[in-house]
């Protein structure tokens, strides 16, 4: 059975306690990939100070296996692990981690920025970003929205 771990959490992560059970879930897979974004200290409305992201617990875990298993659909992966974290978070630090196992590298990078692009237009995650000077909610950007319709 092909592992597919979903974790939503304020903790930071360890990229490589996430790496080796990756690697231990991967079977006799012969690529792993991963990701992990970082919050960026520029933004629309300047230098950023932090950024909290809200979230329905079950509404986000739903619509985050659900594009696991749209991947699942697409390639044949082995393990997948896919964390994103909420609460308020500040420049530098880890946001989210995307990991896949396949058979084959292609299918493992390919799975990866598929989860990711459509994590970023998809998924139910509410993000306001303040500055010294302001607070704002803020929706997927354009290039969010393109990148995942070109899967399609």
């Amino acid at each position: 059975m092909n592992a597919t771990r979903i974790i939503v959490q304020e903790d930071d992560f360890c990229i490589k306690d996430e790496y080796a059970a990756i690697r231990r879930g991967a079977n006799s897979d012969g690529a792993i990939v991963t990701f992990s974004g970082i919050v960026r200290e520029q933004s629309d409305i300047g230098n950023l100070v932090s950024m909290t992201l809200e979230h329905y617990p079950e509404m986000t875990e739903k619509s985050l296996q659900n594009i696991c298993n749209k991947a699942r659909e697409r390639w044949t992966l082995g393990a997948i692990t896919l964390i994103h974290r909420v609460g308020t978070l500040h420049p530098d630090e880890q946001i989210v981690f995307v990991g896949v196992s396949s058979k084959h590298r292609k299918s493992a990078f390919q799975a990866a920025m598929f989860i990711m692009d459509y994590l970023k237009k998809e998924a139910p995650f509410w993000k306001k970003e303040s500055s010294a000077d302001e607070a704002r909610w803020v929706d997927a950007k354009v290039s969010d929205h393109e990148a995942a319709k070109a899967w399609d």
